[in-house]
């Protein structure tokens, strides 16, 4: 374990494994990278769309690794797809109908389908590769998949959200970073698709990048969307293997003009089997320190 593992080249032919560790390194968090033990690569190969990449790691699980950037670890995992999915669906009052764009490992779906309420949950995954692959390498997360009212789409959820307009009363994009097939995600024509896919009183929850680092992307995201949408915010959660251990979300209403901020329902039995996830973090996750207060809304 102490000589190099092969050749793994992920983005651009950087060795993401070297003597036994990974190393995460990226242009958009410049002079930082994060590194895990690695004890054996379960899968590498390239799919139709971006390097995908599952190893088990020494203290974190097994790990996805996409286009060399860390995108779960079994180990903290919850902090991310708890909160993602938890703000949306507790802010609603009773969400039916629900949209998953990306998260094809499953754990959006797994936390989605937890509330009573949902009767169906669409799910458009563009890499069906990352699909099938995190049902063998993260069952944990991929049992979202085994809940009937899960229906998945392998395509483009833009497609999609234009043949399905004014459906949804939640719509949760997980996607990677701005780089490679999520570019678009972080478009305002993507936004704005989102919106007419919305039922009257819906909302939409994105990944929003992290405060520390890309400040100069969700600033302008969030002014774009605030041109069209009822409310927008920003959240975040904390997660150790994300960089600088810290990712926001973008969240937006339709036809809401009391915002997100606080849950709309409170479900005390589902609290107790979650890890991260309650109705007080909930109400702390908007509060912002003043730098990223500052820099994102004024």
């Amino acid at each position: 374990m102490e000589t190099a593992l092969g050749d793994f080249s992920g983005l651009n032919g950087m060795e993401l494994i070297i003597d036994g560790w990974f190393h995460e390194r990226g242009v958009m968090w410049p002079g930082q990278s994060m590194s895990l033990k690695v004890e054996e690569v379960l899968y590498h190969g390239r799919s139709l769309y971006q390097d995908v990449l599952f190893f088990r790691s020494s203290d974190h699980g097994n790990v996805l690794v996409l286009d060399g950037v860390i995108q779960v670890t079994e180990r903290d995992e919850f902090a991310y797809q708890e909160m993602i999915a938890h703000i949306p669906m507790f802010s609603h009052p009773n969400p039916t109908r629900v949209l998953v764009i990306g998260g094809g490992d499953g754990g959006v779906l797994r936390e989605v389908c937890r509330h009573k309420s949902v009767e169906k949950v669409v799910i458009c995954e563009i890499d069906k590769d990352v699909i099938e692959k995190s049902k063998t390498y993260l069952p944990t997360l991929a049992k979202g998949y085994d809940d009937p009212r899960v229906e998945v789409k392998v395509m483009d959820g833009n497609v999609f959200m234009a043949d399905n307009p004014g459906h949804f009363d939640v719509i949760i994009t997980d996607s990677s970073d701005p780089i490679g097939p999520a570019a678009a995600l972080f478009e305002a024509p993507f936004y704005r698709n989102m919106y007419a896919a919305l039922r009257e009183g819906g909302i939409i929850c994105t990944q929003g990048e992290c405060m520390w680092l890309h400040v100069d992307i969700i600033k302008p995201l969030i002014s774009k969307v605030g041109e069209f949408a009822t409310t927008v915010e920003y959240a975040y959660t904390t997660i150790p293997t994300y960089p600088s251990g810290q990712i926001g979300f973008v969240i937006a209403t339709k036809g809401k003009e009391e915002g997100c901020k606080e849950p709309k329902r409170r479900d005390e039995e589902m609290e107790k089997v979650l890890n991260y996830y309650n109705g007080d973090i909930h109400k702390a996750a908007f509060v912002l320190p003043n730098f990223a207060r500052r820099a994102i809304f004024e």
